[in-house]
């Protein structure tokens, strides 16, 4: 009945405490936050994990980013109108397959929306991770594994933080069954050819041929996945 207690990350452990100083008014609306190294300092942690957890943070809404400018304490956290949603995906234990589905309809929707939403530096951003994937398949031995997905990037150029906020939650919901689909033999390859196609299209501001890649790219992925799943039982 009882198992484990999982170890809290060290990202989730600074975003408990930024909200935390939020929550108490040590943070109000429209705070400057330090900078990375300051807060990895502060915390006595690595930058890469202050990066992570202001990145969940923006996502949530109790952040925005201001590009030249920094950081600072948004007006509205879009986490009081997703919680609920989010809290449903985390709770409830809904099965891979009514995952996967959610993630059919809402994931096409927010590439459509990115390859007319994505800046140029966004776009140079998903192709640097591209190419960071491809060299990854090259080496014999495997490389650290990159901060962000193209899929993240992808939501984050949609410009819709509701929507990424329950997506991060659904993604977080799935993250085993993703580890097991790409350690499928020739998926990584598969995967990566899916990922330069819908790159290509948002270049070219193409929302509906996106939208159609990003939709057949999560039919493929649930179809084979699940075949796995089923036989292994």
């Amino acid at each position: 009945m009882f198992k484990p207690v999982k170890k809290t990350r060290i990202h989730e452990e600074i975003v408990f405490k930024i909200k935390d100083m939020i929550e108490q008014g040590k943070l109000n609306t429209g705070d400057q936050l330090p900078t990375e190294r300051e807060l990895a300092e502060a915390f006595k942690v690595s930058r890469p994990s202050v990066r992570e957890a202001l990145r969940a943070l923006e996502s949530q809404g109790f952040l925005e980013s201001r590009q030249g400018d920094g950081t600072y304490v948004s007006q509205q956290p879009i986490e009081l109108i997703i919680e609920p949603f989010a809290s449903v995906i985390i709770k409830e234990k809904f099965n891979q397959l009514e995952l996967f589905e959610m993630r059919r309809l809402i994931e096409p929707q927010l590439v459509y929306l990115a390859a007319q939403r994505a800046t140029p530096a966004e776009i140079a951003e998903m192709e640097q991770l591209v190419d960071i994937q491809e060299q990854e398949l090259a080496r014999t031995e495997p490389g650290p594994t990159p901060e962000k997905t193209l899929h993240d990037l992808l939501f984050k150029a949609a410009k819709n933080k509701i929507v990424m906020s329950i997506m991060d939650s659904l993604m977080d919901s799935l993250a085993e069954s993703r580890d097991k689909y790409l350690q499928l033999e020739g998926r990584p390859e598969k995967s990566l050819a899916r990922h330069k196609e819908i790159l290509a299209a948002v270049k070219m501001g193409d929302s509906e041929l996106a939208a159609n890649i990003m939709r057949e790219h999560l039919e493929e992925t649930e179809t084979m996945l699940f075949e796995v799943l089923k036989n292994s039982r």
